[in-house]
């Protein structure tokens, strides 16, 4: 059994037409333990609402989704999302911000300092605890929200287009720390973008989307080190232009390709 297991989710919503619009349609997808995933694809291909139904926000119409045996009916306080839109509490300064997860387990005050304290340290921000959201710039911010799945020591992280709003120097800058935290500290990571290079630079597989309605296209696996990634060597344009040429490929299929 793989840790989390999506089997043929279909995912439809009413609306005023005859013809429910069917958002996903028939999605199997396995994910092992501490795997980084990157759900890639165009808009509309219903990557955010399969990671909505991973998270527990969104329910599904038909199929099944279990994490650890368990279905998935609710969101759960060890498997955080990470929105683009940070979600800081703007009256908070970040360490209090990164505390809110901690209050809500009910963490004893001096382990919430120490555990908080580490959690700044890892995404270099120890010297803005005591700012609020507004003095800081919008990768600071992201780290911010990092930090606050961090600290509560999570199964899974997902994010949704984290750093889509984000300008282009300050969102690779991020794209690092994410891959060396991922490496650090071995979670399990599902991650929404449209982007190619971004999707091929981070994960251990690429699982790419066509839309209307979302269904699974390809399964690329890259086989380069989460430890070391150049974005010149010839094995990540090797990579890249497989994705390229998965969506270039007008048949649908959930055929995996090892890079």
């Amino acid at each position: 059994m793989s840790y989390i297991e999506v089997k043929n989710v279909t995912i439809k919503y009413d609306n005023d037409t005859a013809e429910p619009f069917l958002a996903l349609s028939d999605v199997s997808l396995n994910i092992e333990r501490g795997e980084f995933i990157c759900l890639l694809g165009a808009s509309g291909c219903g990557k955010t609402t399969l990671l909505n139904a991973l998270a527990g926000f969104e329910k599904i119409t038909s199929g099944s989704i279990t994490i650890d045996g368990e279905p998935v009916t609710k969101p759960c306080i060890n498997r955080i999302t990470i929105f683009q839109n940070y979600g800081l509490l703007p009256w908070r300064t970040v360490e209090s911000n990164i505390e809110l997860g901690l209050e809500v387990l009910k963490v004893p005050e001096n382990e919430r300092k120490t555990r908080i304290a580490a959690a700044l340290e890892t995404v270099g921000l120890s010297k803005f605890a005591n700012n609020r959201p507004n003095q800081l710039s919008g990768g600071m911010k992201q780290r911010v929200a990092i930090a606050r799945a961090l600290v509560v020591n999570p199964d899974i992280i997902f994010m949704d287009e984290p750093f889509g709003a984000l300008d282009a120097i300050t969102r690779m800058k991020l794209q690092e720390d994410v891959r060396e935290l991922c490496v650090k500290e071995k979670k399990t990571i599902i991650f929404v973008t449209h982007d190619i290079e971004e999707a091929v630079y981070l994960s251990d597989r690429i699982v790419v989307l066509t839309p209307n309605p979302g269904r699974l296209k390809g399964i690329i696996n890259i086989s380069m080190s989460q430890a070391y990634r150049e974005r010149t060597s010839n094995e990540f344009i090797k990579a890249r232009e497989k994705v390229f040429d998965i969506f270039n490929k007008k048949n649908v299929n959930t055929i995996e390709y090892y890079i």
